[in-house]
């Protein structure tokens, strides 16, 4: 447990500098990657677009390769890279991954969910014995979310979590995304914080949901209640209404203490009997870089073989079965 703590704090400490890396993809996401490429000091960055550049950081970034005209142009006649960083809207990723899969790329980081559908997710399946390929749930790999797991354990495990994953729907905006993607936000959006809980709890062996409301984009409803128990045998509750005031987060209770994550890239400690969080100090190597992004790259870039917290398309696959009885998809 602490070792893997350990570990990603001192990423910063890995030699990357001639890792070649090809980023799909042009928007906020790809370019939140090459930033965290190049604060690794990664030097051979290609980035494929399929109509033009978004954001300033890639256009004015030194040393980044740019390729105009989308991935279906380029990827089949390119070089082999030690990463693909797949950063495509999600109705493109699979696509983009089959392509690539089978142009000879073998080390891929497909961004979250890879799919709407689990049954899509199938075709990937014959890859998998020859091929690394990952989703990129970034906030499985936070510092402070395996710092949480460390104290928990030290604390003798979790006896139960609750957690809230209502969606600041006012502020999506709706041009970025089509129908199908908004249908089923649940598994677009909302599994950022449901994959977290898995990964705290285990698979969630049973779940009694319930749901209210409706929007015009989600027909499946509004407001989300729930409670069950996990494979681990640990009860939770869920609670989200997203025509209300609240924002994401997750409260985690042993025999000891209670923890929030809450925002999700902090953490808070209560004692036992007593009213009062403080806020647990935790480490983390790159600093100025979303958390996540760095810890995703020096995993898919290293040789270390903890699977805990990193995403498996078999997983990917559990993940949105489990939102799909929680949102009733």
């Amino acid at each position: 447990m602490n070792e893997f703590y350990e570990w990603l704090i001192n990423i910063n400490k890995l030699d990357f500098k001639d890792k070649s890396v090809l980023i799909l993809g042009s928007g906020k996401i790809a370019d939140q990657y090459a930033f965290a490429l190049q604060k690794m000091n990664i030097r051979d960055i290609t980035v494929i677009s399929r109509k033009g550049l978004e954001n300033d950081h890639i256009k004015n970034s030194l040393g980044v390769k740019i390729l105009d005209g989308g991935f279906e142009k380029h990827l089949r006649n390119f070089k082999k890279q030690d990463l693909l960083i797949i950063a495509l809207p999600t109705e493109s990723l699979l696509k983009a991954a089959e392509m690539a899969l089978e142009s000879g790329q073998t080390n891929i980081l497909i961004e979250k969910p890879a799919s709407l559908f689990p049954e899509n997710l199938n075709l990937l399946d014959k890859f998998e014995q020859n091929s690394k390929i990952r989703i990129a749930y970034n906030r499985l790999l936070y510092t402070n979310f395996h710092k949480l797991k460390q104290l928990t354990h030290d604390d003798g495990g979790i006896t139960s979590v609750k957690f809230t994953f209502t969606e600041w729907i006012d502020k999506i905006d709706f041009s970025n995304y089509d129908d199908q993607t908004l249908k089923f936000w649940g598994i677009q959006n909302s599994l950022h914080v449901i994959s977290m809980v898995i990964d705290l709890i285990g698979d969630l062996k049973q779940i009694s949901s319930f749901s209210n409301g409706k929007l015009n984009w989600h027909p499946s409803g509004s407001c989300f209640v729930g409670s069950g128990i996990s494979e681990q045998n640990i009860p939770f509750s869920y609670h989200a209404d997203w025509e209300s005031g609240d924002r994401w987060g997750i409260e985690v209770f042993t025999k000891k203490n209670s923890y929030k994550l809450i925002p999700l890239e902090d953490l808070y400690v209560c004692q036992k009997n007593s009213l009062v969080y403080h806020q647990v100090k935790f480490d983390k190597a790159f600093s100025e870089v979303k958390p996540g992004l760095s810890e995703e790259i020096a995993f898919m870039l290293s040789e270390i073989n903890d699977m805990r917290s990193f995403v498996t398309v078999t997983k990917a696959k559990k993940f949105i079965e489990t939102a799909k009885k929680i949102f009733g998809y």
